[in-house]
């Protein structure tokens, strides 16, 4: 087995796959730097102990999230107990019962206020060890570590020191941040999942440099020395700025070496890093904050209330002593002993008729401590039983256990758990939080014919709303296939149709573009294909959505086999001859996918010797770029893809040409030169060469995948609106995809009255073509400012009773306008006053800000 690997591996490189990432490294990080403040940063790779000799220190691998410790616990535990007002009225109150003042003991007084700061410090403390027990639980994982000769040992993560060789392996988290080294691929690239840092659910791909990439095997470090100079620690995770000196030589780093703790390792089997940042160090820790002394709504209104009491209390008390220092000044008039029976003329200063003044002041100080049972000083003692309680119900809750991860909920503070019953607005993005950002192949275009029977949720959903139903006639388009039907599911692959599937193809009026259409699924992409010991074929890709399409090509008879720097494999089954023909292409150059282009490209040659331009992209870039012979079924893909975009479907174009030899020649000369290029528009050239072929493309057709909805999530937003609870979301999706998503999740729902702002209008569409910038910003505003004019004029004021509700949906160039300074007031109270908010057609950094 391991044989087979390795042969595998020895054939399988990589180096094609970045092309486009390594040229978009970007010139901005200024490497001359380095040694100045702030970049100071020196790491000796497998050589922690020079640090200490070279006057060099720094931290432990160790983390604390903890909010005190032995000797921080009864000085802060105090501090947070007394900034309760009740009880630092009840200390003042104890501190006067020691005093004759006191019409009682000082113990009564002095005893509940200690079982009350007791208990309430015992519950701090507890949930402060339960921090402990989890920094404990981090701090002692194992991770391989180089402890010299090429032998790595197992080693907990607190004793991890800078300049370490760390060995993680697939499926594990970082313990520090780390420069990678390599991989066991041999171009040194790997996956990583940075979900615990920012949430996203794509993995990113990290790619060491070139001159470590054979450190891939434990005995290969037995003598490695280099130095690391880089940035000092710092919190931002998307920069890295830095240097290897390896072999006399100097090379730069940048973040595309940089593995974060915190993040996965994801398919990968494993990778060889260098320590640079350890524990409070990293940037993850960076960014994190002390834990916060929280304090709960309830508890703030508590102590307005108890201030309440206290001028009460205060009130009542001045009231009693001022007639207290009235009638004992009367208890001597003119000699005589008015209340002789009082004795004053034995009295001392608590009641001495010569001093009333004094003895008044003297009785508002009794008074207070009286009456002092007027605050009741089991209330917080017994808020916090509850919310201790309520934090044990919570975390042994087995509604709120998540089975695949095998976690329960856990409260981490109990300060806090009133606050969940007071959430007034979710915020949420669509993909991976309302969905699975698990892409399923499910329908396709090709050649103007629509392919796939499959039925989404989002359509399901609008049949719902029409009041029809969707039985298995219908669900199959009035095909009964049980063969499909009982077909084992294939994951990434949910696409039905008996036309295409099982060779069924080759009998297609269109069978050319179809064959074309699958071809190109097949070759463009950047997956990386693995083969198990059984010969079956698995994919390991950065996208989900790549994922799919190479899976269905592969279900569909087109399998992507293997691929090495110049070479892309593709198993072909020829369902005439019922034989599979391995077809083997050069790959040439690979243009990535990126936010900005919104398309990837690669540039083959077939083994027949034509060299093929294959592009996919959205279709706002790709229908620009077809060829005025590439046009024939542009009319009925455009309405294929605005059928599937109503479905929720996620969809790409796919469009190829073909290049001649000269044409191809000129444009490769053109992207190296742009590649080579040390100015600082190096990046625009690589964009304007890839642009420049990038044209005159013939349409093949158009994809569609389903990103399902994550289970019960209807349910849960629809419970979440019986509570009261708005909701709103940010998505790219058109405004018409958006809506029919919004009925499939329950945030749009039966009765709901739309508001809908739009700039998507023939008035404003037509201005747009003029190209005077400062007209339409003015009229766009204008139009804004207008519909949400009307949007507030249709919702009834809170003085009337309504049992309408409303959802507002609005488009992101709207969005723009509507958050200008004079604009966003009423564009928030708009928003407040609906039930569900859908902000469609977004772009990044809107969501981000």
């Amino acid at each position: 087995m391991a044989r087979h690997r390795s042969k595998r591996l020895e054939k399988l490189k990589l180096s094609a796959l970045l092309t486009f990432i390594r040229c978009h490294r970007g010139s901005s990080d200024d490497h001359s730097r380095i040694g100045t403040v702030g970049f100071s940063r020196v790491v000796y790779v497998n050589e922690p102990d020079m640090l200490e000799k070279e006057g060099f220190s720094y931290l432990l691998n160790e983390v604390s999230t903890t909010k005190y410790n032995l000797g921080t616990f009864l000085p802060k535990s105090l501090f947070e107990q007394f900034r309760r007002v009740a009880n630092f009225y009840f200390l003042v109150s104890g501190i006067l019962a020691l005093t004759p003042l006191a019409p009682y003991t000082a113990v009564s007084a002095l005893a509940p206020l200690c079982v009350v700061i007791v208990a309430t410090m015992a519950k701090e403390g507890v949930e402060d060890w339960r921090r402990k027990q989890q920094d404990h639980e981090l701090n002692n994982r194992i991770v391989k570590v180089h402890r010299g000769n090429g032998n790595f040992e197992e080693t907990k993560w607190k004793d991890i020191k800078v300049g370490d060789v760390i060995k993680v392996e697939k499926d594990n988290f970082f313990p520090a941040d780390m420069i990678l080294l390599s991989s066991n691929y041999p171009d040194g690239i790997c996956y990583v999942e940075t979900m615990n840092l920012d949430g996203e659910t794509n993995l990113k791909i990290k790619q060491a440099l070139e001159v470590t990439l054979d450190l891939n095997e434990d005995i290969k470090f037995r003598e490695v020395r280099q130095t690391i100079k880089c940035e000092d620690p710092n919190a931002n995770l998307y920069s890295f700025v830095g240097s290897m000196e390896w072999k006399g030589q100097q090379y730069p780093l940048s973040p595309l070496q940089l593995l974060l703790r915190d993040s996965k390792l994801r398919n990968t089997d494993y990778i060889y890093g260098a320590v640079i940042f350890t524990g409070h160090d990293t940037k993850v820790m960076q960014n994190a904050t002390d834990p916060p002394s929280k304090r709960s709504k309830i508890e703030k209104k508590m102590d307005k209330i108890i201030y309440i009491l206290m001028s009460s209390l205060l009130m009542i008390a001045l009231l009693g002593s001022f007639f207290f220092g009235i009638w004992t000044k009367e208890d001597l008039r003119d000699g005589k002993l008015k209340r002789w029976y009082l004795r004053p003329d034995a009295s001392t200063i608590f009641y001495d008729p010569k001093r009333a003044a004094v003895a008044s002041f003297f009785h508002l100080l009794t008074a207070l401590m009286l009456y002092s049972y007027f605050i009741p000083i089991s209330l917080y003692i017994s808020i916090e039983m509850v919310k201790l309680l309520q934090a044990l119900f919570i975390n042994q809750d087995i509604e709120m256990y998540h089975e695949e991860s095998d976690k329960p909920t856990h409260a981490r503070t109990s300060n806090l758990n009133e606050e969940l019953g007071m959430v007034d607005t979710i915020l949420s993005d669509k993909t991976g939080t309302l969905t699975c950002n698990m892409m399923e192949f499910i329908k396709c275009s090709i050649a103007g014919t629509a392919y796939g029977q499959g039925v989404t949720e989002v359509e399901r959903a609008m049949a719902m709303r029409k009041g029809a139903r969707l039985d298995d006639d219908i669900e199959n388009g009035g095909h009964k296939d049980n063969k499909i039907d009982d077909s084992p599911h294939v994951k990434g692959f949910n696409f039905k149709d008996p036309r295409i599937m099982d060779g069924n193809w080759i009998h297609e009026p269109n069978r050319d573009m179809i064959r074309d259409f699958f071809r190109l699924l097949a070759i463009c992409h950047t997956c990386i294909a693995e083969t198990d010991e059984n010969g079956k074929v698995s994919y390991e890709a950065e996208s989900p959505d790549e994922a799919a399409f190479v899976i269905a090509a592969r279900e569909l008879g087109f399998e992507f086999y293997k691929r090495s720097p110049s070479t892309i494999i593709v198993r072909e089954w020829d369902p005439s001859q019922n034989v599979v023909e391995k077809r083997k292409y050069e790959l040439l150059n690979i243009l990535e996918f990126s936010s900005s282009r919104k398309r990837m490209s690669v540039i083959v040659k077939e083994p027949e010797g034509r060299i093929l331009l294959l592009s996919k992209g959205a279709d706002s870039v790709m229908f620009r770029r077809l060829a005025p012979n590439g046009r024939k079924i542009e009319e009925a893909t455009r309405r294929h893809i605005n059928e599937y975009s109503d479905s929720g479907l996620r969809t790409l174009v796919l469009a190829y040409r073909v290049l001649d030899d000269k044409e191809y020649k000129e444009f490769n000369e053109k992207l190296n030169a742009a590649k080579t290029s040390v100015s600082a528009d190096r990046d625009e050239k690589i964009e304007q060469a890839a642009d420049s072929i990038e044209t005159d493309l013939i349409l093949l057709g158009a994809t569609a995948v389903e990103d399902k909805l994550q289970k019960g999530v209807p349910e849960c937003i629809d419970k979440l609106a019986q509570a009261g609870i708005k909701i709103w979301v940010l998505t790219g999706d058109k405004m018409e995809t958006a809506i029919n998503i919004g009925f499939a999740c329950s945030l749009l729902r039966q009765g709901m009255t739309q508001i809908i702002i739009t700039l998507e209008q023939s008035d404003i569409i037509a201005m747009e073509k003029t190209g005077d910038k400062f007209a339409i910003a003015k009229a766009s505003k204008q139009r804004v400012m207008d519909q949400i004019e009307v949007g507030i004029k249709q919702i009834p004021p809170s003085t009337k009773v309504s049992t309408e509700s409303f959802a507002l949906i609005i488009d992101g160039k709207s969005l723009t306008y509507a958050l200008e300074d004079d604009v966003k007031l009423k564009f928030l109270d708009l928003a407040i006053k609906c039930a569900s908010v859908i902000c469609c057609r977004s772009s990044p950094k809107q969501k981000i800000g």
